[in-house]
């Protein structure tokens, strides 16, 4: 016998009578486990705005020679 059935063997008694089978509830464990997602989330959430924050986004100014032939329009084909 598994930890996890000797563990459902002990708390079955305390549901009684009133416990159905075919009506599935997450109960406490899933409780539990739906809050330290949402905490992981918020914690990454939070620390990836900070990284962001920090990330300098000024564009290095380009050579000067290449500037002017991106200048240039294309010449337009006729076809």
């Amino acid at each position: 016998m598994s930890a996890t059935q000797a563990a459902l063997n002990e708390l079955l008694p305390l549901a009684g009578d009133t416990f159905d089978k075919n009506k599935v509830t997450p109960g406490i464990l899933g409780f539990i486990v739906f809050a330290a997602l949402a905490l992981g989330v918020w914690g990454l959430m939070k620390s990836m705005s900070r990284h962001m924050g920090r990330v300098d986004f000024q564009e290095a100014p380009e050579p000067a020679g290449t500037g002017a032939a991106k200048a240039a329009p294309a010449p337009e084909r006729t076809g």
